[in-house]
């Protein structure tokens, strides 16, 4: 995964080297999917997981395991019946309706990767021209991608776009030009998190695997779902190990610590969630397993 950086100079230039080279063609890492939707209840909100494509992450000690090895990842793939050489992702959104708002969670790879965000929202019946609010959870290219259409305009042009403000700190202090930045700062709102910046939906700090990395738990008629973000993306080898650092998180070792509270907290309160890397839809359940967690996925989200 491409990597964000924190609030200083030495971060700021590599978050210069990253975004100059973001994936430009889907077979830089990035994979293609054909637009998909799962919808269900929550209370009186309408959600709707939205299909936007993939990532393939090779099995090289980097991302995942790097403090054990690439055997010892290749190990729990087996286990769970996936090619061993690689860690297949997928890459969603989340949509949510209700109050008057048209709400998007995270916006996929966008153009430069062929993302299906918006193949996805037609099929809900939404334009972007309707979204009222976009939620980042953090500026990694295939969670801001989709904030810019093909010609490098804002691609939900109604809607504010709202970030945590350690990370659209971070976002402004790139040096030098990128398109996604100056295409919707008009739009951008920015908060902290823990506070409530629309009814029922609170940020709240998952930081490691960015500086400014954000979930947002989203509670309607005493009913929650947490989007967790990218505190785990795969839901074999960080599910079986959680506490495995790995270079997929621009903190490894703060990354680590967030997951293993986290995914605790998650599965000790029963918590539906939304993963935007598990396998499609991604709205399921963390249940006990060994000294980690299984993933039990919501049949009602179909």
């Amino acid at each position: 995964m491409i990597k964000h950086p924190a609030l200083s100079a030495l971060a700021a230039a590599a978050c210069a080297a990253v975004l100059a080279t973001l994936p430009a063609r889907a077979d830089d890492g990035a994979r293609t999917a054909p637009p998909g939707i799962a919808s269900f209840r929550l209370g009186e909100l309408e959600i709707t997981a939205l299909r936007d494509g993939g990532f393939v992450s090779p099995n090289d000690g980097g991302d995942f395991g790097a403090n054990v090895g690439p055997t010892a990842v290749a190990k729990l793939l087996a286990a769970a019946g996936a090619p061993t050489d690689h860690v297949s992702l997928a890459v969603d959104a989340l949509l949510v309706r209700g109050g008057g708002r048209v709400i998007l969670i995270d916006t996929g790879m966008g153009p430069d990767n062929q993302g299906a965000l918006l193949a996805s929202l037609k099929l809900v019946g939404v334009a972007p021209g309707q979204v009222t609010d976009v939620l980042i959870t953090h500026a990694h290219f295939d969670h801001v991608g989709g904030l810019i259409d093909a010609a490098g305009r804002s691609a939900f042009p109604k809607a504010a776009i709202w970030f945590n403000a350690k990370e659209w700190a971070a976002m402004l202090a790139v040096p030098g030009p990128h398109r996604i930045t100056p295409a919707i700062a008009a739009q951008v709102r920015t908060f902290e998190a823990g506070q409530q910046i629309l009814p029922g939906i609170t940020p709240i700090a998952l930081y490691g695997h960015t500086a400014g990395h954000v979930g947002y738990q989203i509670v309607s008629d005493g009913q929650l779902l947490e989007d967790i973000g990218d505190t785990a993306h795969s839901a074999i080898v960080e599910l079986a190990e959680p506490a495995w650092p790995g270079g997929i998180d621009e903190d490894p070792a703060a990354g680590a610590v967030t997951r293993v509270a986290e995914l605790k907290r998650l599965a000790a309160t029963h918590t539906l969630i939304f993963a935007p890397h598990f396998p499609f839809p991604g709205v399921g359940w963390l249940t006990p397993h060994g000294d980690g967690y299984a993933w039990k996925p919501d049949p009602q989200a179909r």
